[in-house]
């Protein structure tokens, strides 16, 4: 029996999502569990598999489109289904045959850095009435200081959406590209400069926001604006560490990073100082009994924070395989939604670049995140006497409301022995 397929919520709290590609054609058979749709969320792309065999009769959403969650994007059907009437159809389910009947878009709640969802405005099909567009969409234009409501939307029922906003912005910077205006001649006695501002040096290329870099520009002024930062401090001596890492790599199939160390050591100083597993929520501090730690991954689309779930009963082997998998799939932007919710703590490793000491902000709601920096031969004193060590820097930025700076210390503490004692983050 045919039915209608629409927009999964593949993202917490997600109100649309763009319909990436349809790997499989209409009028193809599928089975239980075939990826039938790729949908592209803010922060990664998601497959969305079929939950028993069937048939796409027809699809409602072109590739590429922005649909809102709940919103119908193909008509499937049995097997072996082949409706005589497809219009008819799709008519009896309240479908129009050349696509979805699509509701204007619902009001969102209001927060303080929310916009309304429609403006009065002439409609981009020259008729009165409302303009709606996409949230994406209104934020894109408010950064970009353009009236959402003047941008004409080629969404369906004229919405405005994301590539409208893009196309809008690019329209106006090369109309705003003007030709510097000729010196007139002036007495010698007042030379005339031209300023800096108006040298053909000043040209410039905007590159549009990709979904994951807005997502992770939203979310980390959130953080800023609303999260108490403190930091906490501190040096390692990790010449043993390095020898370890050594010792494992010479005898194992699975090549250790200094980063996998970290990760493993943070998640056990997590059980060591159990006060630092927790988040703020609204009525309580919520405390985990297992360690997720996310790890930071740069892509060219933008930052992405994958997470290894209960990393303190993981292997040091098992953590470097899954921080493989996660850095070769972050790149082509198959991670799933899963994988990157959830965490009360985040590892970013700038030290492979040569930063020496950096701090990083809380990736909300998670408490912490701990910044790791470079390697180095610096002098050093042990028992008194100068000497060459190796030593690395590392900052822990923490949300004060749930974690006290004592609790911050301790965490440091332990996290640092275990460093210069990784034997113990092998236990």
């Amino acid at each position: 029996m045919a039915r209608i397929l629409r927009m999964p919520e593949v993202a917490a709290n997600a109100v649309e999502a763009v319909l990436q590609s349809w790997p499989i054609a209409e009028n193809t058979p599928y089975a239980m569990g075939d990826v039938i749709a790729t949908v592209e969320t803010e922060k990664a792309v998601v497959d969305v598999e079929a939950e028993t065999g069937g048939v796409i009769l027809k699809t409602l959403v072109a590739e590429g489109a922005e649909v809102q969650v709940g919103a119908p994007i193909a008509l499937v059907g049995e097997p072996d289904e082949k409706p005589a009437d497809l219009d008819a159809l799709l008519a009896e389910l309240g479908l129009s045959p050349a696509g979805p009947v699509v509701a204007p878009s619902p009001p969102e709640p209001r927060p303080a850095t929310s916009t309304a969802v429609s403006a009065p405005a002439a409609s981009s099909n020259g008729s009165g009435g409302r303009v709606f567009s996409s949230p994406l969409a209104r934020r894109l234009a408010r950064e970009a200081g353009l009236p959402v409501e003047k941008i004409p939307g080629t969404g369906p029922n004229g919405r405005i959406i994301r590539r409208d906003v893009e196309a809008a912005i690019k329209t106006r910077d090369t109309s705003s590209q003007a030709t510097v205006p000729p010196v007139r001649p002036t007495p010698a006695s007042r030379p005339v400069t031209v300023p800096a501002a108006t040298a053909a040096s000043q040209a410039f290329t905007d590159v549009p926001h990709s979904r994951i870099r807005a997502a992770v520009a939203a979310r980390l002024t959130e953080s800023k604006q609303t999260t108490p930062h403190f930091y906490v401090s501190g040096t390692a001596r990790v010449g043993k560490l390095l020898k370890l890492r050594q010792r494992l790599n010479d005898g194992g199939n699975v090549k250790i990073s200094v980063n996998d160390l970290v990760l493993k050591a943070a998640a056990r100083a997590h059980t060591l100082v159990p006060a630092m597993n927790v988040i703020w929520t609204p009525d309580a501090v919520r405390s985990f009994s297992s360690v997720d730690v996310s790890v930071a991954i740069a892509t060219e689309r933008g930052l992405v924070t994958p997470v290894l779930r209960s990393a303190e009963r993981m292997t040091i082997s098992s953590v470097a395989t899954a921080v493989k998998d996660y850095a070769e799939r972050a790149k082509t932007g198959r991670l799933r939604q899963s994988e990157l919710e959830g965490g009360t703590f985040s590892v970013t490793n700038l030290g492979m670049f040569g930063t020496e000491e950096f701090a990083a902000i809380i990736n909300p709601p998670q408490s912490a995140i701990l910044a790791v920096g470079a390697v180095r031969e610096e002098p050093v004193v042990r028992n008194g006497r100068l000497k060459a060590g190796t030593v690395m820097r590392v900052t822990l930025s923490v949300d004060h409301r749930p974690i006290d700076g004592v609790v911050a210390a301790e965490w440091m503490r332990a996290f640092l022995a275990l460093l210069e004692d990784p034997v113990q983050i092998l236990a």
